[in-house]
């Protein structure tokens, strides 16, 4: 059993997307959300006192998109832009000349299989091969090679993606800014996702001595593990419930 915050003031709430709020679709734009997520995520910000956010590596526009009518501080990007609770927004300095090099490797071979799918995130460009995992191998010694000659650039490899990103940036550093401003500032950060990318934001959340949740199998810095997106969904449901029973 999962521990759930002892007052609506104990908690900050962070909160990957992708294979943890929502299971991982076949590309970005298939992804299903459960109709009750939104309101969901909109009643824990306001029982947390607003101390709820999204880490996650897609932009902040598609987190809003999918999450409409809920608008929560978000880390888009792995961090690289940033929504703060007063909704100023920050961004990391792009290197765009140099993505657009390592775009143009990607595309030529995503040219090369139709299962291979380029996204571009304008702060960072993306390969994803979850319909072609016999390429991996090939993907992967293409996109380090394309991003060998640009220090400035790193890759970052998450569940069937490759990602090339600038450097000095991850989940770790995005949530080590925002538990810099209220309401987060104070609080017992909680950290919760599924991917190797995660793991810089459960080694920041455990140094703070916060609690870090692993969603689904693998080797892992978290504390607890919960099996799925579905165990995710009703720990959060509990959570709720036991934020609105203490207010009663």
């Amino acid at each position: 059993m999962l521990p759930l915050p002892p007052s609506p003031h104990a908690w900050a709430l962070f909160l990957d997307f992708d294979g943890t709020l929502t299971e991982i679709a076949a590309s970005p734009d298939a992804v299903r959300i459960d109709a009750d997520l939104p309101s969901l995520l909109g009643q824990l910000e306001t029982w947390l006192g607003g101390a709820v956010a999204i880490v996650s590596g897609r932009p902040i526009a598609q987190i809003d998109t999918l999450l409409a009518p809920a608008r929560l501080p978000v880390a888009g990007l792995h961090g690289l832009e940033r929504r703060l609770p007063d909704g100023r927004m920050e961004q990391t300095d792009t290197h765009r000349t140099d993505l657009d090099s390592v775009k143009k490797a990607m595309t030529q071979l995503a040219a090369t299989d139709n299962r291979l799918l380029l996204e571009d995130k304008q702060l960072t460009v993306a390969l994803h091969y979850r319909q072609a995992p016999d390429k991996a191998s090939l993907c992967r010694k293409t996109v380090q090679s394309a991003v060998l000659p640009f220090p400035a650039l790193e890759v970052l490899e998450g569940k069937m993606v490759l990602e090339a990103r600038p450097v000095d940036m991850n989940k770790g550093v995005a949530v080590q800014a925002l538990m810099a401003v209220p309401p987060f500032r104070g609080r017992v950060p909680v950290m919760v996702g599924d991917d190797v990318t995660d793991e810089d934001g459960f080694q920041l959340v455990n140094d703070l001595q916060g609690i870090t949740v692993k969603v689904g199998p693998g080797a892992t810095r978290a504390g607890h593990r919960l099996d799925g997106v579905g165990d995710v969904l009703i720990w959060l449901k509990q959570m709720r419930d036991s934020l609105a029973a203490g207010d009663s």
